[in-house]
């Protein structure tokens, strides 16, 4: 079946055997949420006796850690297979589990970029007191190799911490309320699922709108609503079909995001660069146009090719621009304002922008 036909599909079955049938580079992304083997023995109780309701269900058991790492070898390859050559893996775990796969992703070519520490504002305490609250799980985010070109919205992010340069460690409660879902006895229908502001970041940070997310261990959709609501596309392997009858009625009510509202904060490494000569070819600076710095004690003369003179001094707008300050370095369009009479000055860096705009908006405008 064609990459296109899988889109925003649940395929019911085992993950390994449904990722060998996918086609080749079919994701632009991985999001992985595999068992932990947390090999719990017992009842865990509450001080008042109370049976906690922890993770006992039977795909989180394996016979040992050979069995783990043999699945855990087989899903990755499978994973890797079915990613772009420029696509990238996020794989979360807990301290029984993220040790070995990270250490399998790196043999299998997989190139590390980050650990993240999920922080939890909420997580359930330590009720024997025998060791710390285990209050974080991790998230490996890998490349398919060190030279993939990775998508990551570096600004975007940073917009989302309210201009503040986005951390490894997110801080975030985990699912609960209405956004839990329950089976038809009110219980919880998944032990593990995740929250959907985990999924938002990721799928915001790493993937553009029209890409494809595949999750292999998809249990209620988290990764489908959150790949929807934002505009993306999923592909979903999930073998328990109670799981998958869940997420298809919780991502059917999902309401994808408008078109304009998907933009995000662009990082300005993306944009075309402009020289400054092109500014005054396009006639928003001519020469013999003098240019002034911020304190407005220097000036300086705009020459035909783009270059900027004081007295015997010619250079470019950087370089002029780090000499009057009488620094190692500058930022030229930010430093030199367009003097004209009768005017207040204007920053070159406008015409930078609307020449930008103009190319953004093709040919024939």
């Amino acid at each position: 079946m064609a990459a296109r036909q899988l889109r925003d599909k649940i395929i019911e079955g085992d993950c390994i055997e449904a990722m060998a049938k996918l086609p080749k580079g079919c994701a632009d992304l991985v999001f992985a949420d595999p068992p932990y083997n947390m090999q719990l023995g017992g009842e865990l109780t509450r001080p008042d006796q109370s049976v906690v309701d922890g993770v006992d269900d039977e795909w989180d058991k394996f016979q040992d850690f050979a069995a783990y790492d043999q699945f855990t070898r087989a899903w990755l390859t499978e994973a890797r297979r079915c990613l772009k050559d420029d696509g990238a893996i996020w794989v979360i775990g807990a301290y029984h589990n993220i040790f070995r796969v990270g250490a399998i992703m790196q043999d299998l070519g997989f190139w590390i970029l980050n650990d993240i520490v999920w922080r939890k504002t909420n997580p359930m305490p330590n009720f024997k007191g025998t060791r710390f609250t285990n209050a974080h799980e991790t998230l490996i985010w890998a490349s398919k190799s060190k030279q993939s070109k990775y998508t990551f919205h570096y600004d975007a992010l940073k917009m989302l911490n309210d201009d503040l340069q986005m951390r490894s460690d997110w801080t975030l409660p985990i699912c609960t309320g209405a956004e839990r879902l329950k089976n038809r006895e009110g219980a919880k229908l998944h032990s593990t699922q995740k929250p959907e502001a985990l999924l938002h970041r990721v799928v915001l940070a790493t993937t553009r709108p029209g890409e494809t997310v595949l999750d292999p261990f998809f249990g209620t959709g988290t990764t489908g609503a959150a790949a929807k609501r934002l505009g993306r596309h999923y592909i979903g392997i999930e073998r328990d079909s109670a799981y998958a009858d869940g997420a298809r009625a919780r991502i059917k009510k999902v309401t994808p995001a408008a078109a304009e509202d998907l933009m995000v904060t662009r990082s300005k490494k993306d944009e075309p660069r402009v020289p400054f000569g092109q500014i005054v070819e396009a006639g928003y600076v001519r020469p013999g146009d003098m240019l002034v710095s911020p304190d407005g004690r220097s000036k300086a003369r705009v020459r035909a090719d783009g270059s900027l003179a004081i007295g015997d001094v010619t250079g470019s707008i950087h370089r002029i621009g780090a000499h009057v300050a009488n620094a190692p370095a500058c930022n030229g369009w930010t430093f030199w304002h367009l003097e004209k009479r009768g005017q207040a000055p204007q920053s070159i860096d406008l015409f930078r922008r609307e020449v930008r705009r103009q190319m953004a908006m093709g040919p024939g405008v």
